[in-house]
C-alpha cells in the first residue's frame, strides 16, 4: 500500500512541479535535490560507521557492562520479566545507550538485536509486553547529547548547532514519559483481547 501512496506522490509533485514552474524549473531541482541527496547519504554513512564502530569498541572492552549495571535499577523496573545479566538487557542498555547520545542509527541495529532476544524469551507472534515497552522507549528515547541532529545543523552551516539542547531535552522526556505511561494503561487492555 505504501509503495502507491510514495509513487501517487511523487507523480502529483511532477505534475503539479510542470504545471506551476516548468519543465526547466523541475529539471534543475531533481538534479540539485540528486546531489544534495548524495552528499546527505555520505556524511550520515560516515556518521553510521563512526559510531557503530565506537559501539563496537564499547561492547568489546566492557564498557557496555558498565553502562548495564549503570541502567539496571531503571531497566529491572521497567522490564520485570527479564533477567538482569541477559544479553536482552545488555542489548537493552546499549539501545538506550546510543539514544541517549542521540545516535539514532548505530542504536538501531541494537535495536533489532534487542527485539530478537526478546523474541527468544517469548515464543509467541504477538509481542509481549516487554517487547512492547522497548519499542516505546527506543521510538521515544531520551536524548543527552542529541549528535545526529547536531551533525546535521552543523553540515547546513548552523552557527550555534547545540542551541537546540534545552528543547530537546524537555521534549524528550516528555515523549517518554507519556508514552511509557499510555503503554502501561493499555497493556491490560492488549491482555484482556487475547
Amino acid at each position: 500500500m505504501m509503495d502507491y501512496i510514495w509513487v501517487l506522490i511523487m507523480i502529483l509533485a511532477l505534475f503539479g512541479g510542470f504545471f506551476c514552474s516548468g519543465v526547466d524549473a523541475v529539471s534543475e531541482a531533481v538534479a540539485e535535490g540528486s546531489a544534495n541527496a548524495i552528499n546527505l547519504i555520505i556524511s550520515t554513512a560516515g556518521m553510521i560507521c563512526f559510531w557503530s564502530g565506537i559501539m563496537e569498541v564499547a561492547d568489546k572492552s566492557s564498557v557496555t557492562t558498565a553502562i548495564s549495571k549503570f541502567l539496571s535499577p531503571i531497566l529491572r523496573r521497567l522490564f520485570k520479566n527479564i533477567p538482569a545479566d541477559s544479553s536482552a538487557m545488555k542489548y537493552i542498555s546499549m539501545n538506550i545507550s546510543a539514544n541517549l547520545m542521540g545516535l539514532g542509527n548505530a542504536a538501531t541495529p541494537l535495536g533489532l538485536s534487542a527485539m530478537k532476544e526478546l523474541k527468544k524469551n517469548h515464543n509467541s507472534n504477538i509481542a509481549a509486553d516487554n517487547m512492547i515497552l522497548f519499542v516505546v522507549l527506543n521510538t521515544a528515547s531520551i536524548q543527552i547529547l542529541p549528535t545526529t541532529i547536531c551533525a546535521y545543523r552543523s553540515t547546513y552551516l548552523s552557527s550555534a548547532p547545540f542551541e537546540i539542547l534545552p528543547a530537546v531535552w524537555i521534549t524528550s522526556i516528555a515523549s517518554v514519559c507519556v508514552g511509557l505511561i499510555v503503554a502501561k494503561c493499555l497493556m491490560p487492555v492488549g491482555r484482556s483481547r487475547l
